[in-house]
């Protein structure tokens, strides 16, 4: 027995479904714009990751979310891909 609270999606026809974009952009939202840490040590004192990475000096940390994740590659965990960015006003 299965118990869903809540809807499931509508089922979308393959004439409604959106067209993929063949020029690799996405579109994502900022969410969150951070400077980059300072040292890797934690609040006592102790290291709190194993590598001795520091992020570069003039570096921001971004937080973006992508609406349709099924746009992003299958395989994007793996880190082998570059990504560009366009920031274009709302």
């Amino acid at each position: 027995m299965e118990i869903i609270i809540g809807s499931m999606p509508p089922l979308v026809n393959n004439e409604e479904k959106p067209i993929k974009r063949e020029s690799g952009a996405i579109e994502a939202r900022l969410l969150h714009v951070r400077p980059p840490r300072k040292g890797i040590a934690g609040p006592s004192g102790a290291e709190r990751r194993t590598k001795k990475t520091k992020d570069p000096v003039k570096a921001r940390v971004l937080t973006l979310m992508v609406m349709d994740g099924d746009e992003l590659p299958k395989d994007i965990e793996k880190g082998h891909y570059r990504v560009s960015l366009r920031f274009y006003r709302r």
